[in-house]
């Protein structure tokens, strides 16, 4: 049997599980989905259950202390197909958390009363909405195939359904947007009253219908000026509303941090389930075969691996900045020693006195976070720690 304890000396307590279905595929979408016509749904869900029988065997899990189904699009399962999976997931990962978080992405345009009530018996206990945006046109324009008021039925359907905490997405530097459409989208968000939103400029992924026209010159973006005064603009709007901007693209109430996504950014262990599924382990890194047949057809033999990476120390350590200064309250020189058993002002001096003195970065008490222009500038700090130890 593998070991189950990862670098820290804890089992593994976080899950990623991929859904790699969807109604449509977003214009701006390069994530591993697959337009769920004539898909093999049950076959790919029962190879999902022999993955995830396999994975607790050689490493046995702690407590689960937050599960994220992503995809794709989780909610376009029918309520059968979706108490099947749920059920397989109680099944293989049993000891949960008394707090755990068990998030699931859903699209307003595929969530009526019975599947969400389907979600909410089964063990989900938060909904991460992709709304995007509030103005229709836009929203035709990215390639969604739900309108605002599948939103607020969506939202009314899963209060009915005992959802409390949820999440909606939304994005900015849009084709066609401005800085006023970005405006009434925030207002129409807030009036919600959520827990939580995240809040994503948009890129531009190969192999995307958006890189071919941006190719082409066909994409009419946002300038830069009208970019950067879009985030501006959320965030003064988000902290004037009383959210915490945890994240770079993250606010929530207290307390209602996404606790899953902070696995990542504190770049702790977490398994990864499914079609394309990334997990890291025990620093091993993982990705698993994209293709849904080849996928299901692996699993039949064993785990459905693409390629595992060894993480060195050095990588590992460079993860640990990038990742950890997307959070606005910064990396922790204790927990650093504590999984290096080294100093994080001794391995990073030169990158972090840098930072410093170009006021992208200030000392905390505890260690480094981003200064408020940082913040506009994450990507350029983020880069000075690629390849610094390893040399990439």
């Amino acid at each position: 049997m593998a070991s189950s304890l990862n670098g820290t000396g804890k089992r593994t307590e976080a899950v990623y599980i991929h859904i790699p279905f969807c109604t449509n595929k977003c214009f701006y979408c390069d994530f591993n989905s697959y337009v769920l016509k004539d898909q093999p749904v049950m076959d790919y869900l029962r190879a999902l259950e022999r993955e995830m029988e396999m994975t607790v065997k050689n490493n046995p899990p702690g407590k689960i202390k937050s599960i994220f189904v992503g995809g794709g699009t989780p909610t376009v399962l029918k309520p059968g197909e979706m108490e099947y999976f749920l059920k397989t997931v109680r099944d293989h990962f049993k000891d949960w958390d008394d707090h755990i978080e068990f998030s699931m992405e859903a699209n307003p345009g595929t969530t009526d009363l019975e599947k969400l009530s389907v979600m909410r018996e089964g063990g989900v206990n938060r909904v991460s909405f992709g709304v995007q945006a509030f103005q229709n046109d836009l929203l035709t324009g990215i390639g969604r195939i739900h309108n605002t008021d599948d939103v607020y039925r969506s939202l009314e359907n899963a209060r009915k359904a005992g959802f409390d905490n949820m999440s909606i997405d939304l994005m900015f530097g849009l084709p066609n947007q401005t800085v006023d459409m970005l405006s009434e989208s925030v207002s129409r968000a807030l009036e919600l009253d959520l827990p939580h939103y995240s809040i994503y400029s948009l890129k531009v992924e190969e192999n995307t219908l958006f890189h071919t026209l941006y190719q082409k010159n066909q994409l009419p973006l946002p300038n830069e000026e009208d970019e950067l005064n879009m985030y501006l603009l959320l965030m003064n709007r988000m902290k004037e509303a009383g959210y915490r901007q945890y994240e770079i693209s993250n606010f929530a109430k207290p307390g209602f941090e996404s606790r899953h996504n902070m696995t990542y950014w504190l770049n702790e262990d977490y398994y990864g389930l499914g079609a394309g599924a990334h997990g890291y382990v025990g620093r091993k890194r993982h990705m698993n075969i994209k293709g849904v047949n080849p996928y299901i057809e692996a699993a039949g033999k064993g785990l459905p691996r693409l390629e595992t990476m060894d993480i060195s120390r050095e990588e590992a350590m460079e993860d640990f900045l990038m990742v950890g200064l997307r959070v606005l309250d910064g990396v922790s020189r204790s927990r650093f020693e504590q999984q290096f058993n080294t100093s994080l002002d001794v391995v990073f001096a030169r990158p972090l006195d840098k930072m410093v003195h170009a006021g992208l970065l200030e000392a905390t008490d505890d260690g480094y976070r981003l200064s408020s222009k940082g913040v506009l500038f994450g990507n350029e700090v983020f880069a000075e720690f690629i390849g610094c130890l390893t040399g990439n």
